[in-house]
């Protein structure tokens, strides 16, 4: 009899359901449902630029709404096939997004308004002020050895600490907080309570900074000396994580009965997007995967010799594939920042004609150069605070050219990344690319293999998140023995590879020298650079390229 098995992917603004054949990946249906809360589906304060918040019932209603339309594609579409076949499903995320939630597991933010007491999306910086703090108060501790050096406004305990000062009346009506990716196991297996809600390693590892060298979370007394409020907290989250080729229960009787699926179906142990999607696009050692979405996430396995890498987003043992440590970095704008330049800069043209008239454009002709921190800087820099910049630009300049740069832009942050990882002895033989950008822009895609000079792939699934997460319900469904077995019939790369141009490579090499003055010497870093002469070097760039 077949196998089926089925990945729920939550983004920024939507919910994906996929459901694939497990014997060889084949995607047979799928849907989506957009958050109909906010703006698409973020909710934001106009006095804030830093708030992003979810709230919580659009999950849980994207969920039965993408379920049930799947279902009902593959019953018509698909012959012989019985909701019976289904064996298991898996799960994927933003994150860090965490929510307080009450004894029984239920999200504050379903009953309560308040922006703190819903989901803090991962795109909130509000809690900046509070990672700094917990960088400088972690200098003499562990805790950041495993994500970077440095903690983020992004992750767990900064936005928890941040809720505790600005909102101490949701903060008090929490008897704890979970992130997204363990809220949905366990809102569909039932195990919603937070001492047996399954809490997957890799948001805690990369996220949280648990890990076991050290007990798992940080001490009650680090935490104390924070907030005792924080200290208190500790007892009422978790002290076991799971990686998520193990379930966490099978569907609940009222889910079940809810979507339309039988009570054996599987549910695997959440993890966050990007990982789940290195997952669906192969990942193994040597492999850099690029998730490229609103942000991009930059994922790559390595063994027990890995060393700390400084800027990294952490080094988990398990956070992608089992028995491996997961290395993740990152840019914190990417598809947002093409969004914004299309919505702002060029009304009335659409993402098409921008990209037409920049393939007109050679490399370095517009005399133009950015950088892509609109958002702040998730790595190597990790600071938040930073924002972008963009150099060169004249009463001739146009959208398209500016579009350009911004795409060359992250390119170039694309590179420092690999550069630091490399710097450190890990080793990348081939970068693959997925998501939506990879999928719709050859533009960027060649951009990049110049940048970086290296070839680029294009993961065979347009959908790697939801397919990441519906290979892990197959291995917990019984489908597969294990990941690597899933990855070797489900996963696999397009034909086409994007490959470097060596006229290209030589002007982004001296693109990229420029940009790295700019990175450091708004960056903070220890090298000061000398910027004079900078406008004019890009002016000889451009007239040599026209």
């Amino acid at each position: 009899m077949k196998q089926y098995s089925m990945g729920l992917d939550f983004g920024t603004n939507s919910v994906r359901c996929l459901l694939v054949d497990c014997a060889n990946g084949r995607e047979v249906a799928t849907s989506v449902f957009n958050y109909p809360s906010g703006d698409h589906g973020v909710i934001l304060d106009p006095k804030d630029p830093n708030l992003a918040r979810q709230h919580p019932g659009d999950y849980f209603q994207g969920i039965r709404e993408t379920v049930r339309s799947t279902l009902a594609e593959t019953q018509r579409v698909e012959p012989g096939f019985d909701v019976g076949m289904v064996v298991g499903i898996g799960t994927d995320t933003t994150g860090s997004s965490p929510l307080p939630i009450d004894a029984k597991g239920t999200p504050l933010g379903l009953t309560n308004s308040d922006p703190a007491a819903q989901c803090w999306l991962w795109k909130d910086h509000t809690a900046h002020a509070e990672a700094a703090e917990i960088t400088e108060k972690a200098w003499n501790e562990p805790y950041l050895s495993k994500c970077g050096g440095t903690y983020s406004s992004e992750w767990f305990w900064s936005k928890i600490l941040h809720c505790a000062r600005t909102a101490p009346d949701v903060f008090s009506r929490a008897h704890s907080w979970c992130e997204l990716q363990d809220l949905i196991p366990a809102y569909l297996t039932g195990h919603m309570a937070p001492e047996t809600m399954a809490r997957g390693v890799c948001a805690a590892g990369h996220k949280g900074m648990f890990n076991s060298d050290w007990g798992g979370l940080p001490s009650e007394e680090f935490l104390s000396a924070l907030d005792p409020r924080l200290g208190a907290l500790r007892s009422r989250l978790y002290g076991q994580t799971l990686t998520s080729d193990q379930s966490a229960g099978t569907l609940s009787a009222e889910r079940a009965a809810e979507l339309g699926l039988p009570t054996s179906v599987k549910v695997a142990v959440g993890a966050m997007d990007a990982h789940l999607g290195a997952v669906g696009s192969g990942v193994k050692p040597g492999t850099l995967v690029k998730i490229m979405g609103t942000s991009t996430c930059d994922i790559m396995v390595g063994d027990s010799s890995t060393p700390d890498i400084p800027g990294v987003c952490g080094i988990v043992n398990g956070s992608v594939l089992s028995g491996m440590l997961g290395i993740e970095a990152g840019q914190s704008a990417v598809g947002d920042l093409f969004n914004w330049a299309a919505g702002k800069l060029a009304a009335g043209q659409s993402h098409d004609d921008l990209t037409a008239d920049a393939l007109k454009l050679a490399p370095g002709e517009s005399g133009l150069l950015a950088l892509d921190w609109n958002n702040g800087n998730r790595t190597i820099l990790v600071d938040q605070r930073l924002s972008g910049l963009l150099i060169g630009q004249t009463l001739y300049s146009t959208p398209a050219e500016i579009y350009r740069t911004l795409i060359e832009a992250t390119a170039f942050g694309a590179l420092t990344i690999i550069r630091r990882i490399e710097e450190y002895g890990v080793e990348i033989d081939e970068i693959v690319c997925c998501g939506g950008i990879a999928e719709k822009s050859a533009l960027a895609m060649q951009i990049y293999a110049d940048v970086c000079n290296r070839p680029i792939k294009i993961s065979r699934s347009a959908q790697t998140c939801a397919l990441g997460s519906a290979m892990m319900g197959a291995v917990v469904g019984g489908a597969h023995p294990n990941v690597a077995a899933a990855t070797a019939a489900m996963t696999g790369v397009k034909d086409s590879v994007f490959i470097p141009k060596p006229s290209s490579v030589a002007t982004y090499s001296r693109l990229y020298a420029l940009y790295m003055d700019l990175h450091d010497a708004f960056g903070k870093t220890s090298r000061n650079p000398d910027l004079h002469g900078l406008m004019k070097e890009l002016l000889a760039i451009r007239d040599g390229a026209r």
